[in-house]
């Protein structure tokens, strides 16, 4: 089975597609983490800081799913907190790196 039909039978249910189900905070997570990463000229995170960055500020923030079509008529999460939280997550993950050889398997 090629990857892409184990990618799309993993967000099935009952032959519904659930792909296009998204956490609206994830587009302004990412968005606010470019801008606040060049703030940090001196920190320099690897593909792991980053992405544990995006997870924990994303957990910071109420969920916030949508599906194709939905009208959002007020958005409860505003830009400051979207911005306060990856700023949050990028202290934390500054100040507690993870070791890539833990993920690896290399210890």
């Amino acid at each position: 089975m090629s990857s892409e039909k184990r990618k799309t039978n993993r967000h099935e249910v009952r032959g519904v597609d659930l792909t296009r189900i998204r956490n609206r905070n994830e587009r302004r997570v990412i968005s606010h983490m470019k801008t606040l990463l060049a703030e940090y000229g001196d920190y320099e995170p690897d593909i792991l800081a980053i992405q544990d960055i995006y997870a924990l500020a994303l957990n910071l923030l109420p969920a916030r799913y949508t599906q194709q079509f939905t009208i959002v008529l007020q958005d409860p999460v505003d830009e400051a907190a979207v911005e306060n939280a990856v700023r949050r997550a990028i202290e934390k993950v500054r100040a507690n790196p993870t070791e890539t050889a833990e993920y690896s398997g290399e210890k």
